[in-house]
Parts: structure tokens; C-alpha cells; sequence
């Protein structure tokens, strides 16, 4: 390239660049809003520089000295941090944000973006996937009154919703539409419906592909139908997010396949709340950042997210092994109910096993497994008690307790205490692993409010910033901050959001990083986060003076692939 061209770009990129800090002067056009006197943190691990923040329609259009321009507000920032709004890599409120569209918990912890749809996703659907999930919508007091994606987004466009959502397709949603719940292996032609499926999908907006290889039916797909499904994701410039098929003994393993799925099928890899899983692999997480490491080093594009506390939270039934399921929940309460097949359930949760997950032998003993969210009302006195205490109360073996739970209720949802707390900050600490929450938006009041979710359903983001910035300095700011914002934004390929600069949505965050906390514990989750003083979702304030507004600005953010 001559000198002159040369010259010439950078006189351009000058200009363009001073452009976007000009003071605004330059336009009679009022801001609908200035934020002022904050200390800006962008998103992209940047130090803190002032500034002002002009915003019009929805989004940020100037940033600079701003003072005498004219505006219709002005948010006095008050030397506070001002920076990108929160992006949650995996939410899970597909339902929740049909009963309660402000979401509370997520908004109160500076959440302006939720990704779902993690290997069951909210579409596609058919008839037989709505009998046999009755449970969970009743308990909803939902409709489902979509098929595809393409509708759902139309429900949420139309009601309204506090933060912006994107899904995934999950690949266990596929399969159930075209296998349902049994343990068997798709034909040629079956494989092909289920390819069209992920198709549609794509053009109907979604991020991906997904999987959650724990949960019956997903453990029955072999790797090779995981590639054909991700590499029709990858054709539409979408990701393949994994909860692997082992977090455990087998969790390197389980790496292996991610990262063979993501080969393959020609697709970036994100994996799921990575972890090293139960007490014997406490101090493995060495291992697998060092293996991650490697295979980024050999060109896979390939990272990760975690929410940061050493208990998970998922289906009771996922003790139970994967061949127990087969044919869903019905199936599954009758070998529970038959002592022979009861027994061989025993023997499997009882026997150390690396050809599945096996979460009993993962566990310090049954007060490790927290009983959280219930699906029968019957068994809402148990929300909240261990294992140890259900079984006490029963007066039965923990393991007996657990089938007979579940033949209650084999949707319920456990907290379980399963990792050590040097792994989980380790994990953290790696520059491609950024936040998730991994729950559902909810709140203290309704329905959702009867729940008892993991406490981070409430605070995963502020705790962050508690617990790994402020206390344990495990972090900078800067760099929690990039985790929660232009690392996930750069990942989902969101070029108009996670950081702050002239052009971007105004999704924004004002808080004080000396005072903002979590409240939620395991013991009383239903507690708001406190120390986002505002919250602005597409410009518009949900979080104003500490205070939710109940505006409903948010959008649903959709894939490269999607057609309109």
C-alpha cells in the first residue's frame, strides 16, 4: 500500500473517530438523553476514561464532552461506573418472560440480554412434545399457542418484554420432534427431517445449535447425528453451545466430542457452565483449561462461561440413568414403581461409571442435593430442604427417598453442591470464559415467586462483582466487565452490542462497584440484587434510582441466518 492511501485512511478513520466524540453542538437535534460524569467502562477490558453519553432513539450517538448540548434528560452518573449492559450467555426464560415479562432477577443484576434454549428450546413443537411437558406449562399457566420459533418471537414482540432475548435450537428439541422420547437412533430420512428442522429454525432467527447431553432424550443421540445438526447451524453463521455429556470422570472425554462436533460440523464451540464435577475430580480444572488452551492454540475456535458458584441446579431426575428414561417422564415413575427395575437403578447410581454422568457418586452424601423448584403443589412443604431432611421425614433410605420424590414429581429441579471453589475461580479467571446465570428470570412475587431457584437465578452478576472483584480481587473490574459484555456480544456475533461506542444499541449499567452485591442465598434465594441505580435496555430506563420502571423496550435479537 503507497504512502498516500495510506495517509488517506488514517486521515478517514480520524475523522470518523472524532466524529463520534464531537460535543454535541454540532447537531440542533436534542438527545433524548445524556448520561453525565461517569467513569466509562466500554466493555472491551479498557481502563476507565470520563465522558458523556448521548443517546437517541434507542441508541448511543455520541460520546464526549456534551455538556451544553440540548437534551430532553439528563442522569447524573455522579462518578459511577457507566458500562455495557449485561450479557447472559445462558438464561433459561423462554417460559418465565411469558409470566412475568419485566424479569425482576435479571434486570436487578444489570442483565440486558438473555441467550436461551439450552437442548430443549421453546421451539419447534408438536402436539406430542405438548403432552408430555403438560406439567410445566399448567404450572406456568401457559398456552404454548406457538409451533416454531418464527411465532414465539411474534408472542414476545407482542407482549413486550424488559430485556432482549436470542435462542438457540436445541438439538434435543429436534430430535423429540421426529423421535420423540425413546432411546433409539434416527434413519437416513429421519436424520434429514431433523437437518430441515434446524434449517427453519435458523431462517426463523435462532443463534445455533445446542445441546444438553445429560437430560434424557439427549443422551441417546450418538455423535456423528450432534455433527450433522451443528454443521446445519454452522451453515447460517451460528454456534454450537454444548452442556456436555460429562462435567465428571469422563469431563475430558466430553471435551474431545465438543471439539469434534465443532470440527466437523465446521462451527465455533461455546461450552456451557464449564466445571470439573464431583469430589474425586476436585483440582482437575488444570486439566481442562490446559486442554482448552491447546486446542485454541491448534486454531479451534472454542470457549466457555460459568456462573461462578461451586453448587449446580438441574432435573432430580438426572441421578436416575440415561436408559431409565426411555420413553419420558411416564416411563420412567413406572420402573420406579417396579422393585426389579428399581433395583437395577439402585446398582447403576450405586456403581462408579464413566459411560454416563452419574451425580450420586459425585456427591459428598444426600444433604449435598437441595430440593428447589417443584412441579407438584404437593410437594411445595419440601422446596428448600435437603435430601438428608426428605429422607429423615420419610423416614426412609436417601436413595428410596429420591425414587419416591420422583415418582411424585419427575420434574423437579435440585441444587446440588458438587464443585470445589479454587476450580471454580480458575475457570473464571480464563480470558474466553465469560458469565452465565443459568436460570430462569423470576421474582420474589406471583407464581415464580412460590419457587425456590439456585441463588443465582438472583445473583450471579452482582456476586461477581461482590465476591471475585471487589473481595477476593480474583479479577479486575475492567475484565468482570468484558466477561459480562463484549466477550459475549463478539462471541453471539452481536456487532451492535457489549460495548459502548457511538453506533451501539444503549443498553447501559450505572452502578457503584464499591456497593453493588447480591442478596440471594441458597437458604432464601428470592432476594433482589441491589446496586444498579439504572438499567437502560434499547436507551429506555427498566432500572431507575434503584427502582424497576416496568418499561418493556427489550428485542428479540436474531441469528445471522434469520430471514424476515
Amino acid at each position: 500500500m503507497n504512502g498516500y492511501i495510506l495517509k488517506s485512511l488514517l486521515v478517514c478513520v480520524s475523522l470518523v473517530t472524532a466524529t463520534s466524540l464531537l460535543p454535541a453542538q454540532s447537531t440542533n437535534t436534542a438527545y433524548d438523553l445524556i448520561i453525565t460524569n461517569g467513569h466509562i467502562i466500554d466493555g472491551t477490558g479498557s481502563p476507565w476514561y470520563s465522558g458523556d453519553l448521548g443517546i437517541r432513539d434507542g441508541k448511543i450517538v455520541a460520546i464526549g464532552n456534551l455538556s451544553a448540548a440540548p437534551r430532553k434528560r439528563t442522569i447524573d452518573a455522579a462518578g459511577k461506573v457507566v458500562a455495557p449492559g449485561f450479557i447472559d450467555m445462558l438464561g433459561q426464560s423462554e417460559l418465565s418472560i411469558l409470566v412475568e415479562p419485566r424479569l425482576p432477577s435479571k434486570i436487578y443484576q444489570g442483565i440486558t440480554t438473555e441467550i436461551t434454549g439450552e437442548g430443549g428450546s421453546i421451539a419447534p413443537l408438536n402436539d406430542a412434545i405438548i403432552q408430555a411437558d403438560r406439567p410445566g406449562y399448567e404450572h406456568y399457566k401457559i398456552t404454548p399457542d406457538w409451533r416454531n420459533f418464527r411465532q414465539y418471537f411474534a408472542r414476545l414482540e407482542k407482549q413486550g418484554m424488559g430485556i432482549n432475548l436470542a435462542s438457540y435450537v436445541g438439538a434435543t428439541q429436534v430430535r423429540r420432534m421426529v423421535l420423540g422420547d425413546d432411546s433409539k437412533q434416527p434413519t437416513p430420512e429421519q436424520l434429514d427431517q431433523m437437518k430441515a428442522l434446524v434449517r427453519a429454525a435458523m431462517k426463523d432467527g435462532t443463534v445455533g445449535v445446542s445441546t444438553a447431553l445429560e437430560y434424557a432424550p439427549a443422551p441417546y443421540a450418538k455423535t456423528e447425528e450432534l455433527i450433522a445438526l451443528a454443521a446445519e447451524g454452522g451453515k447460517f453463521g451460528g454456534l454450537y453451545s454444548t452442556h456436555m455429556r460429562n462435567e465428571s470422570d469422563s469431563v475430558l472425554d466430553a471435551i474431545d466430542e465438543a471439539l469434534r462436533i465443532g470440527r466437523e460440523g465446521h462451527v465455533p464451540v461455546e461450552i456451557w457452565h464449564i466445571k470439573v464435577a464431583g469430589k474425586n475430580n476436585w483440582g482437575r480444572m488444570p486439566e481442562v483449561i490446559a486442554k482448552i488452551n491447546a486446542a485454541r492454540a491448534g486454531g479451534a475456535d472454542v470457549s466457555a462461561d460459568t456462573y461462578a458458584y461451586t453448587a449446580w441446579f438441574n432435573d432430580f431426575s438426572a441421578f436416575v440413568p440415561p436408559w431409565a428414561h426411555d420413553g419420558g417422564a411416564a416411563k420412567l415413575v413406572e420402573r420406579l414403581k417396579d422393585p426389579a427395575t428399581r433395583d437395577r437403578i439402585r446398582k447403576d447410581m450405586l456403581a462408579p461409571s464413566k459411560d454416563w454422568d452419574n451425580e450420586w457418586q459425585e456427591i459428598p452424601g444426600p444433604e449435598a442435593i437441595l430440593i428447589g423448584i417443584v412441579q407438584n403443589p404437593k410437594m411445595l412443604p419440601l422446596q428448600g430442604k435437603r435430601l438428608s431432611d426428605v429422607a429423615k421425614l420419610w423416614n426412609k433410605d436417601p436413595m428410596d427417598a429420591l425414587f419416591d420424590f420422583l415418582i411424585e414429581d419427575p420434574y423437579a429441579g435440585v441444587a446440588v453442591f458438587g464443585m470445589s471453589q479454587p476450580d471454580v475461580t480458575l475457570a473464571l479467571q480464563q480470558s474466553w470464559v465469560a458469565i452465565d446465570n443459568d436460570s430462569s428470570g423470576t421474582s420474589p412475587e406471583g407464581i415464580l415467586g412460590q419457587e425456590h431457584p439456585h441463588p443465582r437465578a438472583y445473583g450471579t452478576f452482582p456476586r461477581v462483582l461482590r465476591k471475585y472483584v471487589r473481595e477476593d480481587k480474583a479479577l479486575t473490574l475492567e475484565d468482570a466487565i468484558r466477561k459480562m459484555s463484549a466477550l459475549p456480544a463478539q462471541r453471539l456475533r452481536f456487532i451492535d452490542r457489549g460495548v459502548l461506542k457511538s453506533g451501539m444499541w444503549a443498553d447501559v449499567v450505572i452502578f457503584d462497584p464499591a456497593t453493588v452485591r447480591d442478596l440471594a442465598t441458597f437458604d432464601n434465594p428470592n432476594q433482589l440484587s441491589q446496586g444498579m441505580e439504572y438499567v437502560l435496555v434499547n436507551g429506555v430506563p427498566v432500572i431507575e434510582q434503584n427502582k424497576m420502571t416496568g418499561a418493556l423496550p427489550g428485542k428479540v435479537l436474531r441469528g445471522p441466518g434469520y430471514v424476515p
